[in-house]
């Protein structure tokens, strides 16, 4: 008999009591034991086998799969030593190895239940769900009683999107074993997917008495939570869960999304990288890393991380059209074409795509934007099964009408819209304004507030407690003012909380979704022709569909041209939109007429560092001098439309067009030069111009656009003749006119609401206009 010599004993002996040891949790000394055994005889199949096994045990994989290895190498290999090398090819996510371990297990014992499972586990690894869901249930036709096998079904249901199967394959799994917990923490999931998210929080509350640092249920309760909008109870259970799991890459990642929701960006980035230094190939969290970046500004940081993450995803529409939405903050122009066409085959395959807002700014179809907004509602905010608006009638003397956005504050959208909260009849209408996002003072915000009848921030509650509380205020037209803006909340429309859900001046495109109704637009921004390209119902304002605000402060004082930093003389052309509106077949124009226009300079907001650079550099490209562009500095509202007044024409941007910026210079009496685009974002100024009786600065080309651009530089009396026409006709346009705008507004509510109440559908209408 061999004798082990570090132990004395027989080899028999040895390895009964190695395993006696393992048994009882004496994993140290069953440890030595097996060593020994090994030392003597390098290839006994049990030390090798077991010893393997423990090493799995104590978290040391590699180790183990070493040992595992050289154990199922040995012709007396068995079924068992087979199944847990799969098993740990599983937990270290070697999937295609597991496979065929537990494949090699089954030859040798076919049917049998255990390795059945554990097949399971490796197929839906390699995302093969149906696959994986009919190895459970070949596993429990050999054995209806094994736990774990109805609780992996119930995981490869859910990941089929069929959660009531799912949530029943679990309560197979708690009539066996009760206290399961891997059963609880899996029917808490499907609970939640099914929106019973009270009782999915209470099988976690069971779950986390029976193990507390099961650190799965508590990163699960945590992003749960967070979609609902419990910011603080989410952070301190993924708090939770990264304590007891230091090494969690995804709870760092989701702990990163509760740290952003509450505003605290640089703790919210510090997570995202400790998440990438666990698991640099996790594409979630690089791209969304690139996205608080891109928030904050820092684009060149963020354009990394989207060009990393597409290296691990290269399908990915999300990073690719924050890639470029990044790059165009900074006007990094580099591959824009190739970049855009590559939304777009995206976009045609029926592919994840981008954000539907980065491709409605850099689209120039509106069948594309349709196909785009359809593909992320389909993926990200379906319509709810169970709508919160059950088809209730309420009588109510006046329409109740609520207006819901993030964007209460000194942002655009208030800048245009605060007069018609002011100028709601209220004899017919009763106004309630819905916020949501970080708290914040101003002016703009405090008018609103002062004008609604209610006015509620539901930062702090889910989409569906929103769209709960549109149904208890008996609201009857729900009005999204953010779409796929920054901040939206489309999943509050998608519990569809009101009978008449209407998408209004945020997001200029379709949101593509059956639970918007209505689309506020006018004939110029959405041609008739094109109204199929709109999952929306359109309604046709007279004028134009964009609101503006009559009390604008303009300042009195003017700044010199030296103090704007402006040379002394010279023709000042100007365009104060967004960077990454600016495209280089536009800005290539721009230079042209430059070049054209001796002494002329374009005036530009200063953005960021980089984007200056990247402008300046272009320019120098295209035969311009970089200090014949100006760039402005961020001041207060009414001192920025004061210094319009140094303008002498403002350039517009396509496929995007400006916007508010675009009325703002012309309430300030500056002229608005446009080219007439092909999407509701690249018609707007044209909408505009048209409202305030200025039709002959919207040309149909650029080369049109070019070539007036250039007769107005160097045509005097013909552009003192426009801004002559706009200073006579401002105060009295439509564009301006915010007490006919209300009316006509007003006139189109009723006429919805009438068509509600006499039981039809929605339909798009014309409003006729108000007697002038």
């Amino acid at each position: 008999m061999v004798t082990p010599p570090a132990t004395g004993l027989s080899l028999g002996d040895a390895l009964r009591q190695a395993t006696a040891a393992h048994c009882a949790g004496d994993l140290a000394k069953a440890a030595d034991l097996y060593r020994a055994v090994l030392a003597t005889l390098p290839d006994q199949f049990d030390a090798l086998h077991l010893l393997g096994v423990l090493e799995a045990q104590q978290g040391r994989v590699d180790l183990a799969l070493a040992l595992l290895a050289r154990a199922v190498a040995l012709p007396s290999a068995t079924t068992e030593a087979w199944s847990n090398f799969g098993i740990v090819q599983n937990g270290a996510q070697r999937y295609h190895d597991a496979l065929a371990a537990h494949d090699r297990a089954l030859a040798l014992r076919p049917g049998n239940p255990k390795a059945l499972n554990n097949r399971g586990v490796a197929l839906q690894g390699l995302a093969r769900h149906d696959e994986a869901l009919a190895s459970f249930d070949r596993a429990l036709a050999a054995d209806g009683r094994l736990v774990a096998a109805w609780c992996n079904r119930g995981r490869a249901l859910q990941s089929l999107g069929r959660f009531e199967e799912a949530l029943a394959s679990q309560l197979r799994a708690l009539a066996i074993e009760p206290d399961c917990v891997d059963a609880l923490h899996c029917r808490a999931n499907a609970l939640c997917e099914l929106g019973r998210v009270d009782e999915g929080l209470a099988d976690w509350a069971r779950v986390l008495v029976l193990r507390p640092d099961f650190a799965e249920a508590l990163n699960n309760r945590g992003a749960v939570l967070r979609r609902t909008r419990r910011h603080e109870e989410a952070l301190r259970s993924l708090d939770q869960a990264v304590a007891v799991k230091p090494d969690f890459a995804e709870a760092w990642h989701n702990r990163a999304g509760a740290l952003r929701d509450l505003g605290r960006r640089e703790d919210a980035l510090a997570s995202y990288t400790r998440a990438l230094a666990l698991a640099p190939g996790h594409s979630g969290a690089l791209e969304m890393r690139g996205y608080l970046l891109h928030v904050l500004g820092r684009n060149e940081e963020a354009s990394r991380d989207f060009a990393d993450a597409l290296r691990l995803a290269p399908e990915s529409g999300f990073a690719q059209g924050l890639l470029l939405q990044s790059r165009m903050y900074n006007c990094d122009w580099h591959g824009y074409d190739e970049a855009r066409q590559r939304l777009v085959d995206l976009v045609r395959a029926g592919k994840p795509g981008p954000e539907p807002f980065v491709f409605a700014v850099h689209s120039d179809d509106a069948r594309d934007q349709l196909r785009c907004a359809r593909t992320a509602v389909k993926a990200r905010v379906p319509p709810s099964p169970v709508p919160v608006w059950q088809g209730e009638r309420h009588a109510h003397e006046r329409i109740r009408v609520a207006y819901l956005s993030a964007d209460f504050h000194d942002h655009a959208t208030a800048y245009l819209i605060a007069e018609l909260f002011e100028r709601h009849d209220r004899s017919r209408f009763e106004v309630t304004g819905m916020s949501w996002g970080p708290p914040r003072t101003s002016a703009i915000g405090a008018r609103i507030r002062a004008a609604c009848e209610r006015f509620d921030d539901v930062s702090s509650q889910s989409d569906r407690e929103v769209a709960q509380l549109l149904r208890e205020r008996e609201i009857d037209i729900a009005i999204d003012l953010k779409g796929f803006t920054n901040d939206a909340r489309p999943g509050i429309f998608a519990q569809r909380g009101a009978p008449l859900q209407v998408n209004y001046l945020g997001y200029p495109a379709t949101m593509g979704a059956p639970y918007i109704d209505y689309l506020i637009a006018d004939e110029v921004v959405v041609p008739p022709e094109q109204r199929d390209c709109y999952a929306e119902q359109v309604v046709y304002m007279p004028d134009s569909f964009q609101v503006n605000d009559r009390q604008r402060r303009i300042a009195e004082a003017t700044p010199t041209r030296a103090e704007a930093g402006l040379p002394d003389r010279g023709f000042v052309f100007c365009s104060f939109n967004n960077h990454y509106k600016f495209t280089p077949d536009v800005f290539s124009v721009w230079m042209r007429v430059l070049q054209k226009v001796e002494g002329s300079v374009l005036w530009l907001l200063a953005g960021n560092d980089a984007a200056v650079a990247h402008l300046k550099r272009e320019a120098a490209a295209r035969g311009v001098a970089p200090e014949r562009l100006v760039f402005a500095p961020r001041c207060p509202l009414d001192e920025h439309l004061a210094r319009h007044r140094l303008a002498d024409l403002f350039l517009d941007t396509l496929p995007c067009n400006a916007h508010t910026t675009a009325s703002d210079a012309l309430w300030t009496g500056l002229p608005v030069l446009t080219c007439l685009g092909t999407t509701f974002a690249g018609r707007v100024a044209a909408s505009l111009l048209r409202a305030v009786g200025l039709p002959e600065l919207i040309t149909p080309t650029l080369a049109d656009y070019e070539a007036l651009a250039l007769r107005l530089a160097v045509d005097p009396d013909a552009l003192a003749r426009i801004r002559r026409s706009l200073a006579g006709s401002r105060d009295s346009s439509p564009l301006f006119d915010t007490a006919r705008f209300t009316r006509h507004l007003e006139a189109a509510y009723c006429r919805m609401w009438q068509r509600f109440e006499r039981g039809e559908a929605p339909a798009g209408f014309a409003v006729a206009p108000i007697a002038r």
